[in-house]
């Protein structure tokens, strides 16, 4: 009976552990100003960020997130390399949408919390994610489509997948 009580609470705090380091927009389950942020970018919501020295007023970030993209950033307080002008250390990084761990590969040193803002914008141009590599025709290849695929149109092909939802 003991085992299974001593089981479940490191089940619980492994749980837990894992949890609080993930990256999720808005911060995840146990989400601080202290943990790591998440700014998600998507084609009807593409995200720029940029950070500033409050105190100089200059831009020392700025990243255009693109489209089904992450930006995950977290600050180290006190790892910079000035304990006045910049004693933080910015660790960020870029990921695919939906991604929840990972380490952030890149580094800064950044002003004091107190000295530096983040802006987030979105964007208004309009930008699409990458295609995916296992689609069968482009634009370019349009000849080599089903003829009911072509801007002339044609018989559907029924025995290839050519049967939409309302079709009987």
């Amino acid at each position: 009976m003991r085992r299974i009580r001593w089981q479940s609470i490191v089940a619980a705090l492994a749980v837990t552990v894992l949890l609080s380091g993930c990256y999720y927009p808005g911060g995840g389950l146990f989400s601080s100003t202290g943990g790591p942020q998440t700014y998600l970018s998507t084609e009807a919501l593409q995200k720029s960020v940029t950070m500033l020295d409050l105190r100089t007023g200059e831009v020392f970030f700025s990243i255009d997130i693109p489209p089904g993209k992450q930006l995950v950033i977290d600050f180290e307080r006190g790892k910079g390399d000035d304990p006045v002008y910049t004693p933080d250390l910015l660790m960020y990084d870029v990921f695919d949408a939906g991604t929840k761990t990972g380490s952030l590969g890149n580094s800064m040193t950044v002003p004091p919390a107190a000295a530096r803002r983040i802006e987030m914008n979105v964007v208004q141009a309009p930008a699409f994610r990458p295609g995916d590599d296992g689609a069968t025709a482009s634009p370019g290849e349009i000849s080599s489509a089903p003829a009911w695929w072509t801007p002339e149109g044609g018989p559907i092909d029924r025995d290839h997948g050519g049967v939409g939802v309302y079709d009987d």
